[in-house]
């Protein structure tokens, strides 16, 4: 079980900003969480403080035990920052990580490689943005972390290869394996999530299992818009601004 309990960030380079607000989610093992909320909500900086990456308050414990080097490697992260060696072919990082994570799923590396059609001895900086997306999260996947998250994973790849790679993913997730996915894709991965949780200015402001969603008839983005009090008539508000103020 991953605990987040009143987590709270701010960054005080940026005239004391909370990027965080009193944050708390429990996720339970086997869940595939999505992360949403509009740009600066809180999504990257909620994944790192779970990965220690960043100091935060509050607390963030995994089967009641604070996370540390004893326990970290139960943790893989998936960065579209891109956390791997450049100069390293994909087969030079397999032997690395092979080697720093008794866990590794070398099958499961493998299979993926050859389903992202992935060169295995050209170096990493040579491969295009999408393809070096492609490979950071088949290391997360291969690492053998029982918490996966997910940074905007699949930015720079095709909606054809999205929407095979979720196929791929549900049919390969063991029933202790979770996943916390941070998209802006939320029609694409409605049906791949079993939950939403909501950013929104550093708080969390909504937390739904998206099949009881679907048993209200309602739709992952009728319920991001609600929770955000979109307004529809916005853009033509706009609009009509602009033009008022261009006219002579």
């Amino acid at each position: 079980m991953l605990e987040i309990k009143n987590l709270e960030k701010t960054y005080h380079a940026i005239r004391y900003q909370k990027a965080l607000d009193g944050v708390s989610l429990t996720v339970a093992p086997g869940e595939i969480v999505g992360l949403f909320g509009e740009n600066g909500a809180g999504k990257t900086t909620f994944l790192k403080c779970i990965l220690q990456l960043l100091q935060y308050t509050g607390s963030v414990t995994l089967d009641g035990v604070p996370i540390t080097h004893a326990n970290i490697e139960r943790l893989s992260f998936a960065t579209c920052e891109h956390s791997f060696f450049p100069n390293l072919t994909a087969q030079s990082h397999r032997d690395f990580y092979k080697m720093h994570f008794p866990r590794w799923r070398e099958k499961r590396f493998q299979a993926l490689l050859e389903f992202f059609e992935l060169p295995g001895n050209k170096a990493l900086r040579h491969f295009s943005t999408g393809q070096k997306n492609q490979f950071e999260v088949i290391l997360a996947l291969s690492q053998g972390a029982d918490y996966i998250l997910m940074d905007e994973p699949f930015a720079g790849n095709d909606v054809f290869n999205r929407e095979d790679f979720y196929k791929v993913l549900l049919g390969i997730l063991e029933p202790n394996e979770t996943i916390i996915l941070s998209t802006h894709l939320l029609e694409e991965v409605e049906h791949f999530v079993s939950r939403a949780a909501l950013l929104r200015q550093g708080k969390l402001v909504g937390d739904v299992c998206t099949l009881d969603l679907e048993e209200q008839g309602r739709s992952l983005l009728d319920y991001v818009k609600e929770t955000y009090r979109y307004e529809p008539d916005r853009v033509s508000r706009a609009l009509e601004r602009l033009t008022e103020e261009e006219e002579p």
